[in-house]
């Protein structure tokens, strides 16, 4: 198969490593891809979301298969657009309206109360009823959960302590701080407990398969303080999603959001992320993402002893069948390096050394690229994910941090203590 992957960061790299190593991979190409991803395949200078474009390479390179990295192409309707120009290519990724599941937080909120999984109380208000919205959140305990109902690359999400503050921020977001991304926002009780993530991937036709559980960082600070990002770090496996908990996900989560797609007849053949937080050994979930996440793909994907390939492309035929999706008995710890001053504002161009001395880690490159010199420089916030597998999460984690000792660019930062939290005794 001719295959093309839509996206540019570390989510990329992992599935590019992925989709390299399957027997159906005849050729690879990366639209835009980074500095890493050319050791996988061939970088295409192409928008993603300029569908004509696309549509031009697809034809041109008789690509066979579209794997769509994040969610904005799948928002703005990437699938339905080659469902109806060219059928014949298969595309790994929902329909636009099951791309509503991440593009609108009201519309999953409103997806899950009618399919009854467990998920926090909420409300969702406009700038003609904030007032309303002040009210529900004087009834809720802090702290409080504020989300814009649109995509806000990732910064759509307040969590206040201060009731007053909480209600000024919702008037200021529906006065547009994310744009219009903010004119709807659901306002929702606090969830305390433990995060994890499960992806999924099903063929829309009622076949599934969960692949291997894991948990992100997202706070810039150790002891998970500061500001969010884009993600940290990851482990897989998480201890907590044992045997008992993981029942627990498939029957009141992944099942009711499987059946519920196909009642509303939306067409949905790809991944879905299941943002979930253990409450007390109950799951319940914080969100849906309509793709893989990052940097959990990183590790997840060390993690899956399966032909990729072989898996989304039975998955975007509408046919999984009894194609087994087995994990491996290794844990997998992903580090993420980062540009200084992130999520901040940080400088670009800083050149990367010492990636070539790595040998007992997977660097998968997320912000970076290469220079006409052909040196690697950051152009991200998150620069590099330092990818390991071993028997356990600690020796994972060590090779991890080791190899990170060898790698160095100017204003380096990450995290010590990454899986800390899973693996202390």
């Amino acid at each position: 198969m001719k295959i093309l992957l839509l996206g540019s960061g570390g989510r990329e790299s992992a599935l590019a490593w992925k989709i390299s190593q399957s027997k159906l991979t005849d050729a690879l190409f990366i639209a835009p891809g980074n500095g890493g991803t050319g050791a996988y395949g061939t970088n295409v200078a192409l928008n993603p979301l300029d569908f004509n474009a696309v549509k031009d390479f697809v034809s041109t390179n008789g690509i066979d298969m579209i794997v769509v990295g994040n969610e904005d192409p799948l928002v703005a309707g990437i699938f339905d657009f080659f469902a109806q120009e060219m059928p014949q290519v298969l595309v790994v990724g929902p329909s636009k309206e099951g791309a509503r599941l991440e593009g609108s937080k009201d519309f999953a909120k409103k997806f899950m109360m009618d399919c009854g999984i467990p998920t926090a109380r909420y409300r969702s208000f406009t700038k003609e009823t904030a007032q309303e919205g002040c009210d529900f959140l004087a009834t809720l305990r802090a702290p409080y959960v504020l989300k814009a109902d649109g995509l806000a690359a990732g910064k759509g999400v307040l969590i206040i302590d201060n009731l007053e503050e909480a209600q000024n921020s919702l008037r200021e977001m529906l006065s547009g701080m994310f744009g219009g991304a903010s004119a709807t926002v659901v306002v929702e009780e606090f969830l305390s407990g433990i995060e994890c993530s499960v992806f999924v991937l099903t063929d829309g036709n009622g076949g599934y398969r969960i692949l291997p559980v894991a948990k992100d960082y997202k706070r810039i600070g150790e002891g998970d303080t500061g500001l969010n990002t884009g993600g940290m770090g990851a482990v897989s496996p998480v201890p907590f999603a044992d045997e008992e908990f993981m029942n627990k996900v498939t029957e009141r989560i992944v099942e009711p959001t499987i059946k519920g797609l196909a009642e509303a007849g939306i067409t949905y053949r790809g991944f879905i992320f299941l943002g979930l937080i253990n409450v007390g050994g109950e799951p319940m979930v914080i969100e849906y993402n309509v793709r893989m996440g990052d940097p959990e793909t990183e590790a997840v994907m060390l993690r899956i002893d399966a032909d990729l390939v072989e898996l989304m492309a039975a998955a975007a035929r509408g046919n999984l069948g009894t194609l087994p999706l087995p994990h491996s008995p290794l844990a997998a710890a992903t580090v993420m390096m980062v540009s200084g001053g992130y999520p901040g504002s940080y400088p670009k161009g800083k050149v990367i050394t010492g990636i070539d001395n790595v040998k007992d880690s997977i660097v998968f490159h997320a912000g970076t690229k290469t220079t006409p010199e052909g040196q690697t420089v950051t152009s991200g916030g998150r620069v590099l994910a330092v990818s390991s597998t071993a028997p356990t999460l600690e020796e994972a984690l060590a090779k991890s941090f080791g190899s990170i000792a060898s790698i160095d660019f100017e204003g380096a930062y990450f995290r010590r203590d990454i899986g800390r939290d899973v693996t202390a005794k």
